[in-house]
């Protein structure tokens, strides 16, 4: 058995997709939409392994005080220490919020936490 997707909600989901592909190099398909339980989405792939689908609709309710019940975070492997740093630098010069510097954390991993445009916490590691 493997995760084929996670699912996240989103405000807006143009700009979610503009984050995901353009500042972190996902695929995405094409644009989904569901007129019967009004929402819209889009898959994004990033290499092989589980994908990332980006969903929207009306009337989405504002998120809880975090942390809290529920995901805590997406990790995208991004193939080595070397990788981690340079996207990190690449997404503070377009401005995203570097939550966490690219670091050797107690469980082993090499990562750096950044944060999508919606407040979701993103971990890039080797």
């Amino acid at each position: 058995m493997i995760i084929e997707h996670v699912a996240v909600w989103c405000r807006d989901l143009e700009a979610m997709l503009t984050f995901y592909t353009e500042m972190l190099g996902g695929v995405a398909g094409v644009r989904y939409e569901n007129p019967a339980n009004r929402f819209s989405s889009y898959f994004v792939s990033f290499g092989e392994g589980a994908r990332l689908e980006l969903m929207s609709r009306p009337g989405l309710r504002e998120p809880g005080v975090q942390p809290g019940v529920g995901y805590a975070h997406v990790a995208l492997r991004l193939g080595g220490a070397e990788a981690v740093d340079s996207a990190v630098e690449r997404v503070r010069r377009q401005g995203v919020t570097v939550e966490s510097e690219p670091r050797v954390t107690g469980d082993g991993y090499y990562e750096a936490v950044i944060v999508d445009p919606e407040d979701n916490r993103v971990e890039l590691v080797a």
